[in-house]
């Protein structure tokens, strides 16, 4: 086997000075020179799974449905995204996606746009044997979809729902509309699930599926994430090396999350079947982060960890939008899109002893 170091991430200098106020034009520009082409979507924070590392058992309070942006204020959003701020890929996630049902019409409408972005989601796979088609033919290109185990007793436990056959189920929907390459998104929420994990990445490599395992997140809503519980984007690889042939993918990573390995022996539709780990807290890739976030309730967040948000929903909905008019209004949000973008800062802070964990869980902001 051949040991691949996963690497360090590039820090970046700020140009933040008098003579370089927040951009009033352009694409979504920070202080540190990364331009934010990736939008993540969450269009509502309800999920049908209750993952121990994500919410308490009971669930949680969801937001009231007056809350949310409708679908055609998430359209408008989403428009002026593409149209005047440069975003050139769409993530739609939760929350739960599917349990969105407008999520078909939002996805038409962003398809339809003269620079059409790529689109994709993720989900947990639930209902997608049922709208994968007509999500594929409303214009939705790839998913990733969440899983964690094919061992069905460990599966429901992790997500206290015996579930697991309709995930399977859905992974294939999704291969027969054409949503591919299809992911396959996995956390470890104990280092008893790194025996399982060979397991879970033959699986992957028998159906074609690319396999992305995330270090868990200080994300949960219950606050119980501890360091020295974490499974390690380096506990991960040492267990993989002892089963699979891995070597260094020698495509650029870019801005990708994922640090990624060719699995040797394996191809899938005549391409290297590729296996990523996105080592989040160990080795953080802030250097290069092109994304910005937009909650189900209109809130822009410039990085999962930020403390602090813009609200959207006040421009689309306050007197002002009445008076202003359309373009007006339009014109407000990539203002206050572009000021998010303009305060990002250099990295998240969950390696330092004054690390806080942001108010709002995953499910609420959305991965």
């Amino acid at each position: 086997m051949t040991a691949v170091a996963l690497g360090l991430p590039t820090p970046r200098t700020s140009t933040a000075t008098a003579s370089h106020p927040t951009p009033t034009s352009g694409p979504l520009r920070d202080t540190f020179g990364r331009v934010a082409r990736d939008l993540r979507v969450s269009v509502t924070d309800r999920c049908n799974l209750r993952c121990t590392y994500c919410m308490p058992a009971d669930g949680l309070d969801w937001m009231p449905g007056d809350k949310l942006l409708s679908t055609e204020e998430m359209i408008r959003v989403l428009t002026v995204a593409v149209r005047d701020l440069g975003v050139e890929r769409i993530r739609f996630t939760g929350g739960e996606p599917l349990l969105r049902r407008d999520l078909e019409d939002i996805i038409s409408a962003i398809a339809a746009l003269e620079n059409r972005p790529e689109i994709a989601m993720t989900t947990n796979g639930l209902g997608l044997t049922r709208r994968a088609r007509g999500l594929a033919d409303a214009g939705l290109d790839r998913v990733n979809v969440s899983l964690d185990t094919v061992d069905a007793t460990r599966f429901a436990q992790v997500t206290r729902r015996d579930r697991l056959d309709d995930v399977i189920a859905g992974l294939a929907a999704a291969a027969d509309a054409g949503l591919g390459p299809i992911k396959v998104n996995a956390v470890l929420p104990e280092r008893a699930d790194l025996a399982r994990l060979p397991d879970l990445l033959s699986f992957c490599l028998a159906h074609g599926y690319e396999l992305r395992i995330i270090e868990q997140m200080p994300l949960d809503a219950d606050h119980a994430w501890a360091r020295n519980q974490m499974v390690t984007a380096d506990e991960i690889m040492a267990t993989l090396h002892d089963h699979f042939d891995l070597r260094p993918d020698p495509t650029p990573r870019g801005s990708a999350p994922a640090a990624t390995w060719l699995v040797d022996g394996h191809t899938h539709a005549g391409r290297p079947t590729r296996l990523g780990v996105i080592a989040s807290v160990t080795r953080p890739f802030c250097g290069d982060c092109d994304r910005t976030r937009l909650t189900a309730d209109g809130a822009l967040r410039n990085c999962l960890f930020a403390a602090t948000e813009t609200d959207l929903r006040g421009a689309l909905r306050g007197r002002r939008s009445t008076e202003a008019g359309p373009a007006a209004v339009d014109a407000e949000i990539a203002r206050l899109w572009r000021a998010n973008a303009w305060a990002k800062a250099a990295g998240h802070t969950v390696n330092s002893d004054d690390f806080e964990q942001p108010a709002r869980p995953m499910s609420a902001i959305g991965g």
